[in-house]
């Protein structure tokens, strides 16, 4: 019986006290931008991922926060539309495929120009770091370093090493970005 008031009580208080987070998903093509949403929404990992063509809209509830998501494409001639799905939101999430070493200089680049963006500025960044299931993959500390994360100085920034596949840190991160709602 406690846990029926709980309940209760959690679907009383998420009438009154609901929060609602927009974030803007962005990052280099292949780098699980779609998976992350995915897993997110629907709890599922699945191979079958197509790539984004300009943007996908979800919106979704996670118990009192309600979270407005823009998955924006990552390959190179959608690159200019970030800045618009990023401008007005709560957190902008940059996620990283850790073990595509190739392309952390491109990342580095892309980051720092939309982040480099006035309309941007103090939007806090969640720096996510996947595929850390798989051999070679660059741990936190190389992620902060290739990536030049600590030289970021006007708005939060926080990175994690996570995986879409085992669903590994991604409490973690829906804390953080449940902790950015209003």
């Amino acid at each position: 019986m406690p846990g029926f008031f709980a309940s209760i009580f959690q679907w009383i208080s998420g009438l009154f006290f609901s929060k609602q987070a927009e974030i803007a998903v962005v990052g280099l093509q292949a780098s699980g931008k779609t998976s992350f949403v995915n897993v997110i929404t629907s709890g599922q990992w699945s191979e079958d991922v197509v790539p984004t063509v300009a943007f996908n809209f979800r919106k979704i509830r996670k118990g009192n926060v309600t979270m407005k998501i823009w998955d924006v494409a990552g390959q190179p001639k959608f690159r200019s539309m970030w800045e618009r799905y990023c401008n007005g939101v709560d957190a902008i999430v940059f996620v990283v495929d850790s073990v595509d070493h190739d392309k952390f200089n491109t990342a580095r680049f892309e980051l720092h120009q939309l982040l480099s963006q006035p309309t941007l500025t103090g939007v806090p960044l969640l720096v996510l770091g996947n595929k850390n299931d798989l051999t070679g993959h660059a741990a936190v500390k190389e992620l902060i370093k290739n990536l030049q994360l600590d030289k970021i100085s006007d708005r939060t920034v926080s990175c994690y090493s996570c995986s879409m596949k085992s669903q590994h840190n991604l409490d973690i991160v829906l804390q953080w970005l449940a902790s950015r709602s209003h």
